[in-house]
């Protein structure tokens, strides 16, 4: 077991590995937070939009 433990230590694969795996978390984030402003977003404008029109109604 501490073979194993030592020798992970010095694999310069693992850290790799794991910086991609936070890369790709980061970058998954940053679309789910996008996302979710953009869509409110563009429920405010189309809300404004259809307030505007006569005998529009906004749901």
């Amino acid at each position: 077991m501490l073979q194993t433990l030592k020798r992970l230590w010095k694999d310069e694969e693992a850290p790799t590995a794991v910086e991609y795996a936070i890369m790709v978390a980061v970058i998954g984030l940053v679309i789910i937070v996008g996302a979710q402003i953009l869509g409110t977003n563009v429920n405010t404008t189309f809300n404004n939009a259809a307030n505007r029109v006569p005998g529009g109604a906004a749901p």
